[in-house]
């Protein structure tokens, strides 16, 4: 055991001390124990034109300028670290990336820790944040923008207590009632009545040409004014194996789901009333190679209380020079219809190009 010890302090003492990326390690501790470390280092480079505000990646809506406006930026804040300890059926898992706030463009361009994921297991049992049980995480398309169609797809994580019987999943949720109840223009949090958390339960049904899953939502959102409103809504969701090696991968969901679905394209209030949402996301990746793919994806979220109605779109190709570093390209448009917005009746749209180089442990 101690011999153990020694090689794997020797051994995350030397990576840590290098020039280069953490390694992939994997530890065999002895009585059941094991403990790995893995992530991967990504850079981007992002050019976007439009009269849609810059990002690093898009979210379901933006923000409409009055003039086109083009930005070039140079970037790794996707690069991510992660560990897991497994003691026999117990295992605890943490991980993080680099979009924290930091510094600026001028000096550093530094970034801070943002934490993702931390969680324990046991028998079926997760305690802890992790993505939401209304995801289903494989039917999200590879692509060069972290964002991918973000309208289109559910994609919060949070805290949550979640037992798994099999294919069937059942959680309580962290809750938020998030959305605007007088201002229009300005959507804010107003949690402190959310005294009950959401309540979510899932089926996948899994076999050798995918998977598909049947995921629903029921909350109680609350405005600043004392009113309550109990919503539900649901989605399905998967990823069907095609020809060879391609497959194509979808999400449509519907009702008054907010925040779990669009990053932003849908509160969960709206002048005091709970915002039904309407999203849908297909991508077909196709393998030209045997490590050379493309991806075609189309995103679509539209609200009814707010009226907007965002999409987007994207082709990219990628291709893995050694089995663990992968290089691609990207091009797409987002579009965004938000009357909520003054600038231009709200209706904007930017063209984005971007090369990233990721390097997975």
């Amino acid at each position: 055991m101690k011999s153990t010890l020694t090689k794997l302090s020797v051994a995350i003492s030397a990576t840590l001390l290098s020039t280069s990326a953490l390694a992939n390690f994997d530890f065999d501790l002895g009585n059941d124990r094991s403990l790995s470390f893995g992530g991967y280092v990504k850079a981007d480079a992002r050019y976007v034109s439009g009269d849609v505000a810059y990002g690093d990646q898009w979210l379901g809506n933006g923000t409409v300028l009055a003039e086109d406006a083009s930005q070039f930026r140079i970037f790794a804040n996707e690069t991510r670290l992660n560990t897991k300890y497994t003691d026999g059926d117990v295992s605890g898992f943490v991980e993080m990336d680099f979009f924290g706030a930091g510094g600026n463009e001028v000096i550093s361009n530094s970034k801070g820790p943002r934490l993702r994921h931390a969680f324990v297991s046991y028998k079926g049992l997760l305690a802890g944040q992790t993505w939401t049980t209304y995801m289903n995480t494989s039917a999200i398309a590879e692509t060069a923008d972290f964002g991918t169609t973000m309208m289109g797809i559910s994609f919060v994580r949070q805290g949550q207590i979640r037992y798994t019987m099999g294919a069937f999943q059942v959680a309580l949720e962290n809750p938020e009632s998030y959305g605007v109840n007088t201002d229009a223009s300005t959507p804010k949090p107003d949690p402190k009545n959310d005294g009950l958390p959401d309540v979510i339960g899932k089926y996948t049904l899994n076999a050798d040409w995918g998977n598909i899953s049947i995921s629903g939502v029921a909350r109680q959102l609350n405005t600043d004014d004392g009113k309550s409103h109990t919503t539900i809504g649901g989605g399905i969701a998967g990823k069907i194996n095609t020809f060879g090696k391609d497959d194509v991968r979808f999400q449509a969901h519907y009702g008054e789901l907010g925040r779990y679905v669009g990053t932003t394209v849908a509160p969960d209030l709206y002048n005091g009333k709970a915002e039904t949402t309407t999203a849908f996301n297909v991508a077909y990746r196709h393998f030209w190679t045997e490590t050379m793919r493309s991806t075609a994806i189309y995103g679509y979220g539209k609200t009814d209380e707010s009226n907007r109605k965002n999409t987007h779109w994207a082709v990219n190709v990628f291709d893995n020079l050694t089995p663990k570093l992968a290089v691609g390209f990207e091009v797409g448009e987002m579009n965004v219809n938000d009357p909520t917005q003054a600038v231009n009746n709200g209706k904007g749209s930017s063209y984005y190009g971007q090369f990233s180089m990721k390097y997975a442990f």
